[in-house]
């Protein structure tokens, strides 16, 4: 196969790609320059500012839920619990959304909670590139169960969706088991305070 051939194979499997075989698909990996300029990004007044704002939102959605900001949104079910912010309606940086979505995976890390992938997806829609970073999270295994499984918050999927490599959505989702092998499923909003603690 000649690099003409190879172009057209690209071009193909990329005009034919979806979420279920996306063109790529790989594990999530950062750099140490990355790590490291997160770590100085959670020391920063950005950090604590959109931690202060989705807490204000999550506050306003419990006491008035039309009246939360247009950029946020709640899921509210039996069996998932969770909210999506839309990127594209803030001003935030592509740096800000990243390393908020990996804040979110460490602190669900610190309530007991292992990872069970980190990865990325891109694909094509008809109309722009879209690329999903996901961490998906579940409880640790409790090996030393006597009854029922304890299930945590539920397992929790993370998203980060980027148009054209632009920033979209951020969302965090707990879903829970409704089965007699499981204790019942801790509260969401403890999960949020989990999430949202400095």
């Amino acid at each position: 196969m000649d690099i003409w051939d190879k172009f057209k194979d690209f071009f193909q499997q990329a005009e034919e790609s979806s979420p279920s075989k996306p063109l790529i698909h790989e594990m999530i990996e950062r750099t140490a320059e990355q790590k490291k300029d997160y770590e100085f990004w959670k020391t920063a007044f950005v950090c604590k500012r959109l931690q202060k704002w989705l807490s204000d939102q999550y506050a306003i959605f419990q006491a008035l839920p039309d009246d939360t900001d247009e950029a946020m949104d709640f899921l509210d079910t039996p069996s998932s619990k969770g909210f999506v912010i839309h990127f594209y309606k803030t001003e935030y940086s592509e740096r800000d959304v990243t390393y908020l979505f990996d804040l979110f995976k460490e602190k669900v890390l610190n309530l007991d909670y292992r990872t069970q992938i980190s990865d990325r997806r891109e694909f094509n829609r008809s109309n722009w590139v879209e690329k999903i970073e996901r961490h998906y999270l579940k409880p640790k295994p409790d090996y030393m169960k006597t009854e029922k499984f304890n299930q945590g918050f539920g397992n929790i999927t993370i998203e980060l969706v980027f148009r054209n490599d632009k920033s979209h959505q951020l969302k965090l989702r707990a879903t829970v088991y409704k089965d007699h092998l499981f204790k019942d499923a801790e509260s969401f909003q403890s999960l949020m305070q989990g999430i949202l603690e400095e």
